[in-house]
């Protein structure tokens, strides 16, 4: 694989990751604006410095979408242009319809149809369930599916429980309705700058992933002098 390949496999991943900016990053400055507590100029700095951030503080989303999810003998540029530009265009669509959607699916989905598509629909080419070198179980089934059934579930139980603690230590302590909002006011630019660092933590390095992807396949081409500039483990 040319290194032109590997810079336009690199371009496209960029291309996801700015389009993913706008179209989930808001989310974590959604309550803080909505609710006047910053403006959108600072609420937006504050989104891209805890994203920034959560992008630095580890790889494991990484190394996930890089490796145990497909069989790693059928990734081709082809399919990684085909994986990202996948989940570009269902990115826009759903930011278009204002549909909340989560861009990590949509590109794992992408990166599992490109295989998929390259090898005439072999169900056998993806990874569903594994157990790799270090006895971690890897696989679409563990690491994809289960969290995307279980999530809603598991946040929509928690906030539940919160609510109704947080309701009945304040009708319990009895606080006056301006204090709740002064301090909850203040709570927000916690919670949001947590919301931003987790989704950077999370959302950002999918890319990573993508690209990581990009330099293992080309340095069988004699493109790992790339690799190593870039400082990427290979």
């Amino acid at each position: 694989m040319s290194l032109g390949i590997i810079f336009l496999v690199i371009f496209i991943a960029l291309v996801f990751e700015y389009i993913n900016g706008f179209h989930d990053t808001a989310n974590s400055i959604a309550t803080v604006v909505g609710t006047k507590v910053m403006t959108p100029r600072q609420a937006i700095a504050m989104a891209a410095a805890t994203n920034l951030i959560g992008a630095l503080a580890g790889h494991a989303v990484a190394k996930t979408v890089s490796s145990g999810l497909v069989d790693a003998q059928f990734i081709s540029p082809m399919v990684l242009v085909c994986a990202l530009l996948g989940g570009i265009v269902w990115n826009l669509i759903t930011w278009w319809f204002g549909i909340p959607s989560s861009s990590s699916h949509a590109l794992i989905g992408g990166l599992c149809g490109g295989v998929l598509g390259l090898t005439h629909l072999n169900w056998n080419s993806l990874i569903w369930s594994a157990t790799d070198s270090a006895g971690k179980t890897v696989g679409l089934w563990p690491k994809l599916i289960k969290p995307m059934v279980i999530s809603p579930f598991v946040g929509f139980t928690l906030g539940v429980i919160f609510m109704m603690l947080l309701t009945m230590l304040i009708v319990r302590l009895s606080v006056r309705p301006s204090i709740v909002s002064k301090v909850f006011g203040k709570l927000q630019l916690v919670s949001a700058g947590l919301m931003g660092f987790s989704h950077g933590s999370n959302d950002s390095q999918k890319t990573v992933g993508i690209i990581t992807f990009a330099l293992i396949v080309g340095v069988g081409a004699g493109a790992g002098v790339l690799a190593l500039s870039l400082g990427v483990p290979l």
